[in-house]
């Protein structure tokens, strides 16, 4: 049996989320389930974690949800092919980085950049290696990649920092394609 590669998408459930934004990931997410890859995520059904979902389901992919017991009471949770409920925040976190071959950080608020900057920190501790992308579509984590520069001015941060990550701006862009072929070896 060959091994299953998960991406572990970190997006906003938000449907206010632009558009544009839900577009791509989802697009990225159905190119993803054609190469063969496996989502696991946090279980929403709609923002840019639905539309990762609704990607990779209509391209035959596999998805993995994790939530919460109490999650759907503020989110519409996705008929996943195996949801898992858990009771924290923290399992939830924990449980998706145990599956993770690569992160996909999306478009999203402060859920995201919670997961975002856990992971970040877990790397910089050199607590895993799992290769972290930033979606930074049309713009979307300009402010955040800002502030990271400013914490490494301000010597509050270090150059490493930037290296714990890689950023795209668009789906297509030949670093991902790279990322990704680079997992599966």
């Amino acid at each position: 049996m060959s091994k299953q590669y998960f991406v572990c998408l970190y997006g906003g459930a938000s449907d206010n989320i632009a558009d544009v934004h839900k577009d791509a990931v989802k697009e990225l997410c159905g190119n993803l389930a054609k190469q063969g890859f496996s989502l696991v995520y946090g279980a929403g059904a709609t923002g840019c974690m639905g539309a990762a979902a609704e990607g990779f389901r209509e391209n035959g992919g596999y998805i993995m949800g994790v939530t919460p017991r109490f999650m759907g009471d503020f989110e519409d949770i996705f008929d996943c092919d195996n949801t898992i409920k858990v009771d924290t925040m923290a399992e939830r976190k924990t449980l998706m980085e145990k599956h993770a071959d690569l992160y996909l950080i999306a478009p999203g608020g402060i859920g995201t950049m919670d997961e975002f900057f856990q992971i970040v920190t877990l790397k910089y501790l050199e607590q895993m290696e799992t290769p972290i992308v930033i979606l930074n579509l049309d713009g979307f984590y300009d402010s955040l990649l800002a502030l990271l520069d400013s914490l490494i001015a301000q010597k509050a941060a270090g150059e490493k920092i930037r290296t714990l990550f890689d950023v795209v701006t668009d789906i297509h862009d030949e670093k991902l394609t790279t990322l990704l072929e680079n997992v599966k070896q």
